[in-house]
Formats: C-alpha cells, sequence, structure tokens
C-alpha cells in the first residue's frame, strides 16, 4: 500500500477521501488485495466493534492514520457484526484491472507508474438489504419498510429483499405504530421531511430526498420493473402507497448502486384483513419474541414444528397478521386437518421437506447478482423435489382447496430443471472464481479444454520424472505458486549442478534450503496449462451467466413455487404440534362470543412439562350477556397466565392454527388488546403507571364491540384511591360504552360492586388454600369474588422475614377493623351513576370556565380597540355578581 502522507495527497489517497465522502454515514470497506481496509473514524469504529487490531499507516495532517482490515474471504462474518451493531457499510472494489488501468492512463497521458486502478463503491450493506445466507436467519424474515404521508394517509411499501416479496398498504397515521410492530422492519426509510412527531414511526429511520417518494414516478417504476402496462391487474394501489413503493425502489436501486434485488409484483394488503395489535400488546404476549429477546419462550417457539426456514418465516407471518376473513382462516384450518388425520403421510412429507432447500433465498441471491453455482444447484434440487411432491399429491383423496392450491403450484419447471441439472455437477461450489461446476458432457469445447489441460499436467509429471533421471537429483520437484507460476526446486547442495550455463535450466530464486529454476520446456508446458485453464474458466462463466438469465426469465413461477412449498410446511408443521399438544381445531363464527373448554397456555405448558409438572386448563365462556369477567385472587395464582392464554389461543385460531384446548369457539376479533404488566420507558420519560394509562387510554380509543381485551391489575401505581377509582371507571366504559369482550383481573375486591349495576359483568377469582400456614395456589378458576389477596401469604412465600411479615400482619388488621367500621373505601360508590350516563349528561361549565373559554378561543391581535372594549364589558356582564 502506498504511504499517506499529508504534504500532498497521494492518488491512493485522494481516491480513498473521494470514496470515503461518498459513502455518507456508513463504514467504507475499501478493498486491497485480499482485505478490505479501514482508515481514520471507521477503522476505530470497527476495531471496537470487531474486537480486532488498530494499527496505523502513514500520516494525514502531522498524525498517525488509524487503520484495521478484515480478510475478503471472511468478509461476511464481521460484516453480520456490523449489522448487528446497526452500521451501514459501503463496499468500494476494484471497477477495472491493473491492463485496464494502464491503458486509460495511456490515453490520458498519464505515466503508467502513477496510475492507480479505478474503484467504486459497489454496493451498500444495510440491514433491510442483506441477501446473503450467513447474513440472515433462517427462520426469521428481513424487512425493509418504506413510508409516504399523503392528505393524512400514510403509504407503506414493504419487502423482504432475501425473497423479493413484496407488499402495498396504506393506513391512518394513529395506525402507523401498530402497523410498524406487525411488520418488524429492520430498516425504514422516510421522506427527508417525514415529522416523526406527528406520524410517529421512526426514530433511527433512514431518510432520503422528497422527491423519491413521488406516486407517479413509483407507479412507473412498478411497471418497468414487471414489464406492464397498468398495474390494475396487481390491485387497485392508491397515491399513498405508490408514493412509498417509489421511494423504497429508489433507496435499492441507491444501495445497489443501479442494480435492482428481486421485486416480485406488489401485492395489495387491506387495511381490515388481519386483526390489528398494537406494539404494546404484540410485546406483552410475546409473540415472535419473548420478554428476554429471542424466540425461547415466545408464542412462536412454543408453536413453531416447520422443517424449513421458509417455513418458520411464513408460521410467524401468520402469526403476527391474524386473519378476518372466515373463508381464509377455514381454508388454513383445513390443510392442518387433513395433515393431523394422516400422520404417516405428515412424516413422509416433512422428510422430504427438509432437503428442500430455501428457494425463495437462493432466487433472492441469484437475481441480486450475488449468486453463486451452489444456489443454481439448490434451485435444481429444490425445483426437482417440488415436482416430486406434485407427483405424489396430486389426486390425493379428500384433499383441501388449499392443499390442491399449493400442489398446481410445485411444477412447471422441467425445462430449467432438466436444464439446470445437465449443466451443473452434483455438488456445485460456493465460490465460482475456481471453475468446476459446469459439468462434464454439456459443452464440447469446453471438455477439450480440460482435455488439454490435464494432458498438460500429466505432461509436467512426466517431465519430472525425466528431469529426475537426466540430472540424477532424486528430490528434485516441479511445483507451483500464484507468483512464479510453474517452477523446479532442488535442494540447495544440488543446486549447482543447475547452475552451469549449458545446464539448460534458468535460475528464479533462492531460498534457505532450496534453489528454484526454470526451464524452456517448462514454461512452454506452463502456457498450455495457464491458456487452457484461462479459457475454460471463462466459458464456465458464459454458462453461469446463461443459467442465471434462465433462472431470472423463471423468478415468478420458481417463487410461487417456494411459497406453496412454506404453506405445506406451515400446515404439516401446525399438525405436528396439534397431535404433539392434543390441540383442538377451533370453530370460527361471526358472532361475539368466546367459548373455550380447558384452554392453556401454550408457552407456560410446555416449559411446566420441561419440569415434569401438570398445566392446570380453565374455561373461559364469554357472551354479549356475559361478556366482561372481573378476576380477583393471590398473586402467582394464574390470573395473569389465564388472561394471556385467551389471547393467545384467539390469535392461534385466526391465524389457521389449532389452540390448546379441548374444545374452542372463537367469534371473529377484530382488534386485540393486552394490558398485562408494564415497565418504565426511561427513553421517553414515562414511568411505569404513564405507561400503563397510555396503553390504557389507547384501548378505551380504539377497541369496538368485536374487540377482545385483556387487562391486568388496572390502577396499580398510584395512590389505592386513585387506583380504585380508575379501574372502576375503566371496566364502566369497557362494559357499558365499548361492550366488547374483556377479562380484567384485579385486585381491588371493591370492584365486585359492580356486579350489583353492570349486567354483562361476572365475577371470577383463582382459588387457593393456606394449609398449616403454608399457602396452596390451586391455579383453578372458580365463579364468585375472591375472599382475599393472600399477599402476606405470598410475601411469606417469597422470603420476606418473618419479623416483616408479623409486622405487616397486625397493620393489615388494624386497617381491616377500620375498613369494616366506616364501610370501606368503596362505600357510596354503589349510588354512583354508571358511565355512560355520566358521559350522557356533563356538568354545565361555570361562568368562570365559560370566560376561560372564551379568551382562549378570541385572536387578541385581530381585536380593534373598540371590539376589545365590549368584549370586556360583555364578560365582566357574564361575571356573577359578588356582594361588597
Amino acid at each position: 500500500m502506498a504511504a499517506l502522507s499529508d504534504s500532498k495527497p497521494t492518488p491512493m489517497m485522494a481516491q480513498y477521501l473521494a470514496l470515503r465522502e461518498e459513502a455518507g454515514d456508513a463504514l467504507l470497506f475499501y478493498r486491497m488485495g485480499d482485505f478490505f481496509e479501514l482508515f481514520f473514524e471507521d477503522a476505530k469504529r470497527a476495531a471496537q466493534i470487531l474486537d480486532i487490531a488498530l494499527t496505523t499507516r502513514g500520516e494525514h495532517n502531522g498524525a498517525p492514520i488509524p487503520m484495521c482490515g478484515v480478510p475478503v474471504h471472511s468478509a461476511e462474518s464481521y460484516l453480520a457484526r456490523l449489522i448487528k451493531a446497526g452500521c451501514r457499510v459501503a463496499i468500494a472494489e476494484q471497477v477495472e484491472t491493473p491492463d485496464e488501468a494502464k491503458a486509460r492512463a495511456k490515453r490520458e497521458g498519464t505515466p503508467s507508474s502513477k496510475v492507480l486502478v479505478g474503484r467504486a463503491i459497489v454496493r451498500l450493506v444495510t440491514a433491510g438489504t442483506l441477501t446473503e445466507e450467513a447474513l440472515l436467519e433462517p427462520r426469521r424474515a428481513n424487512v425493509l419498510v418504506a413510508l409516504a404521508e399523503l392528505r393524512g394517509v400514510i403509504g407503506i411499501a414493504a419487502v423482504d429483499v432475501s425473497t423479493g416479496a413484496m407488499v402495498l398498504e396504506e393506513c391512518a397515521a394513529e395506525a402507523l405504530g401498530a402497523a410498524l410492530a406487525r411488520l418488524s422492519p429492520s430498516e425504514v426509510v422516510v421522506p427527508e421531511d417525514w415529522h416523526a412527531e406527528s406520524f410517529g414511526a421512526a426514530e433511527e429511520a433512514i431518510y432520503r430526498p422528497r422527491t423519491t417518494f413521488a406516486s407517479d414516478a413509483g407507479a412507473e417504476r412498478l411497471k418497468a420493473l414487471h414489464g406492464v402496462a397498468t398495474l390494475d391487474a396487481f390491485g387497485a394501489f392508491s397515491r399513498a402507497m405508490l408514493a412509498a413503493a417509489g421511494g423504497l425502489v429508489s433507496y435499492l436501486d441507491h444501495v445497489g448502486r443501479g442494480r435492482l434485488p428481486l421485486l416480485l409484483p406488489p401485492v395489495l394488503r387491506e387495511t381490515a384483513s388481519a386483526m390489528a395489535m398494537d406494539a404494546a400488546t404484540r410485546g406483552s404476549l410475546e409473540i415472535l419474541e419473548s420478554a428476554q429477546g429471542g424466540r425461547a419462550g415466545s408464542l412462536i417457539g412454543a408453536v413453531d414444528r416447520c422443517v424449513t426456514g421458509a417455513g418458520s418465516r411464513l408460521l410467524a407471518e401468520d402469526l403476527s397478521a391474524p386473519l378476518l376473513d372466515m373463508a381464509a382462516i377455514e381454508a388454513r384450518l383445513g390443510l392442518v386437518q387433513f395433515w393431523r388425520d394422516r400422520p404417516i403421510e405428515r412424516a413422509q412429507l416433512r422428510d422430504i421437506l427438509r432437503s428442500v432447500p430455501d428457494l425463495g433465498r437462493a432466487l433472492g441471491r441469484v437475481v441480486a447478482g450475488r449468486g453463486s453455482p451452489r444456489d443454481l444447484g439448490q434451485l435444481r434440487d429444490g425445483l426437482s423435489e417440488a415436482a416430486r411432491l406434485n407427483h405424489w399429491l396430486s389426486g390425493a383423496p379428500d384433499a383441501p382447496a388449499l392443499l390442491i392450491e399449493a400442489t398446481a403450484r410445485l411444477t412447471g419447471h422441467g425445462a430449467l430443471t432438466d436444464l439446470l441439472s445437465r449443466a451443473l455437477v452434483p455438488s456445485p461450489p460456493t465460490e465460482r472464481s475456481g471453475g468446476g461446476f459446469i459439468a462434464d458432457g454439456y459443452d464440447a469445447a469446453l471438455d477439450e479444454l480440460r482435455a488439454t489441460s490435464g494432458d498438460a499436467r500429466r505432461a509436467i509429471a512426466a517431465m519430472e520424472a525425466r528431469y529426475r533421471d537426466e540430472t540424477g537429483i532424486a528430490s528434485l520437484k516441479i511445483r507451483h505458486n500464484g507468483v512464479l507460476g510453474y517452477f523446479i526446486e532442488v535442494g540447495a547442495r544440488h543446486a549447482d549442478r543447475l547452475m552451469a550455463p549449458d545446464s539448460g535450466f534458468t535460475h528464479r530464486q533462492t531460498m534457505k534450503d532450496a534453489v528454484r529454476f526454470n526451464s524452456l520446456r517448462l514454461h512452454e508446458e506452463a502456457a498450455r496449462i495457464a491458456e487452457a485453464g484461462g479459457h475454460a474458466l471463462a466459458a464456465e462463466e458464459a454458462h453461469f451467466e446463461e443459467l442465471v438469465a434462465a433462472v431470472i426469465a423463471a423468478r415468478e413461477g420458481i417463487a410461487a413455487t417456494a411459497a406453496a412449498l412454506a404453506r405445506l410446511d406451515v400446515g404439516a408443521g401446525n399438525a405436528e404440534r396439534a397431535a404433539e399438544g392434543d390441540w383442538c381445531r377451533p370453530e370460527i363464527s361471526e358472532d361475539t362470543g368466546l367459548a373455550i373448554t380447558a384452554g392453556r397456555h401454550p408457552v407456560v405448558e410446555a416449559a411446566l412439562a420441561k419440569a415434569g409438572e401438570r398445566f392446570v386448563a380453565n374455561d373461559c365462556q364469554l357472551s354479549q350477556a356475559n361478556r366482561l369477567w372481573l378476576i380477583g385472587g393471590p398473586n402467582m395464582g394464574g390470573k395473569s397466565t389465564f388472561l394471556r392464554q385467551n389471547a393467545l389461543i384467539v390469535i392461534l385460531a385466526q391465524s389457521g392454527c389449532f389452540v390448546p384446548a379441548s374444545a374452542a369457539r372463537i367469534g371473529l376479533v377484530d382488534r386485540l388488546f393486552s394490558r398485562v404488566g408494564a415497565a418504565d420507558n426511561l427513553a421517553r420519560g414515562r414511568s411505569t403507571f404513564m405507561v400503563e394509562m397510555v396503553e390504557t387510554a389507547a384501548i378505551l380509543a380504539q377497541a369496538t364491540d368485536r374487540s377482545f381485551v385483556i387487562l391486568d391489575e388496572v390502577g396499580r401505581g398510584t395512590s389505592t384511591y386513585d387506583g380504585l377509582a380508575l379501574a372502576w371507571a375503566v371496566a364502566e366504559a369497557v362494559h357499558s360504552h365499548i361492550q366488547c369482550r374483556c377479562l380484567f383481573a384485579t385486585h381491588y375486591h371493591e370492584l365486585a360492586r359492580l356486579a350489583e349495576t353492570c349486567e354483562a359483568l361476572s365475577l371470577h377469582h383463582v382459588r387457593a388454600r393456606e394449609w398449616q400456614g403454608d399457602l396452596v395456589l390451586l391455579h383453578e378458576l372458580a365463579d364468585g369474588p375472591a375472599d382475599r389477596s393472600y399477599g402476606l401469604a405470598v410475601a411469606r412465600l417469597a422470603g420476606v422475614p418473618a419479623p416483616v411479615v408479623a409486622r405487616a400482619k397486625a397493620v393489615l388488621e388494624k386497617l381491616e377493623a377500620t375498613r369494616a367500621a366506616t364501610g370501606g373505601i368503596a362505600a357510596g360508590l354503589g349510588d354512583l351513576p354508571l358511565f355512560a350516563n355520566l358521559a350522557a349528561e356533563p356538568a354545565a361549565p361555570s361562568p368562570e370556565q365559560q370566560l376561560a373559554e372564551a379568551l382562549s378561543a378570541t385572536d387578541l391581535d385581530a381585536l380593534t380597540p373598540r371590539e376589545a372594549l365590549d368584549l370586556l364589558y360583555e364578560w365582566k356582564r357574564a361575571l356573577p355578581r359578588r356582594e361588597a
């Protein structure tokens, strides 16, 4: 590497600094030989993240230049760590050969000694645009989202670049948080004038020029991408959707430096096609990720029995967006039932699917220009297995509609699989630079070049034997390396024989214990090998491009086959889980009931099973006449588990899965809300109580009569009186105003008084007993109010010192005596009118309040002096007269 100095920037330094400026906020991987080098602040940051040595090289402005580097052959593992740490990386590669650089210098009149090989940023590696297998999680989608706002409506364009699946949708500004929580994007792209305080979204969004989010340009780009004159066949996309799509495609073009990844035709997603769940609900129910992070302990971790990464990704998508269409739900349930009833065929299907490569991601790499011969081999093998499955499944008796539909998409690739089978060796390599992936017999000219190269190598072996006989040096060897090519090597003590002027050998290099030579005959044979090998590599590269072109031409059909295989895997995996846990097929209805018999929490049940313990199942029977359950009982008694398990059963049912219960009838739920547990959000300056109130406010504002709400301990975190008052009012609002299905767990025994005035509210509790001074938690739900909270018994179980528990018992006895004397803190609440009545008859504002409102609504700057004086007289007359 040329020295970096501050006197006058070297050509390399000038080139690097220009590329560094172009890279913006991304780290710059500057290719030099077999390494990607990083300099200055990039080097400091990367060295810390990657835990690699930070060195210096040369000087800039009188200071040493920090530097670190990573080998090109292992760059993917380093990129993965940088991306995980939140970095973006610009890859600067050589874009011309040394010979091309010299030719350019000659044209420009520059001395060849000063010419520098041209480099350019060929790609930006970002979290949302990854396609490499080593950088992606096999069982998790990698979603990139672009947002655009038009007249108060938010357009959303989402794509998984690794598979090309693209979805367009729109939502109201207040629903954006829930939409992003469902999509769980790795990266979000927004216009540079995006108002995060108005629309939310994106604390770490990528800001792009506003002009790239034009709806007309977005429509034109999509039409050009898919070779159509109109997008009508794909769906009726709104202007906001097309604007988001334009921004998305422009960003992909920017990071790919002009080369777009695989983008399948966009799919329109209707706003009301899936159950709505906000981020708080998804987090508290731990649908795709547990509170500790990762799949372990989450719903999908307990449910997923898929044998392919594509199947797991599709299951995650199903659980993230439970359906509202009964026909679509029944279609998924029918597929699960089909495989549930056929355990032998299910096992055969799963064995076949285990051997099927990830077609969608292999296709994505090939189309993005990052494919390898191995990817082509995976497409060949996967499409062949799909055809075999098609032959096996076609005509299956009693096949459900979804199976028939998936089976039909498994075929249609006969010509392509035949081409790939003839062209490729059985196990193609991951790198194509060394050749060896085109099968013998596919190209006669290539076979001849390989034969020539092979003959030359045999000739070199014969030459080595002949030279040993001629020189009498038994240890003489003909070797090869990347610098000298082929050479003759003898021990240092034999070198004098070959040094003689008439020996026919030419000295090349002297080592410590050996000397290297060349000869005319060896040079000629080496030239033959190099020429034949070079032509063979060029021929294989040409064939690779032809095969890639054939795959790209069939990309939509291959993607459809990949999606069909994933759906089969999800259906069979859900059937496996249902059989394994004795789960039932839920009945889906249009009413607003919820009838679950012997329901269980799938995650808790699995954890207990590992410990050799049994989960206590419970029933939940909600109807229009009994839609709000008030549940009391001790901590650790199972209230929160009961609430969550019913919410998870609803999610599973509407996702098209069987559920952990002996029977379940689910009235379609349009929105699911979970206010179970909360934690401080210090980053946003919110206490636990504030977080709880924000979530509760969202429920009261957004829930409908078709929603399902679970509330746990509303009102904690403030004074007893404040907490009870809030819990009372929220329960009334849910019962009388929203009128939705709700499970409400509480420790406020006083709320039981609501049963006297709320006809659709019933009282329940989790059972517990004290036995010989110990608390026995039965985890069973029973009718009626809780008689006590057992708080002191739970404290004793938790290890609170005995003197503290004894003192608490004395204080409790005193408090209970006072409550008995006064009627308790809820005394008189039964005389209050219901929430609905209060809302219908608001108290009239006082004159002072009316005056304050009038003053607030007055534009003082627009008043003339006369108008201002008249207003003052009017307001004075409105105030009540006060006695002197």
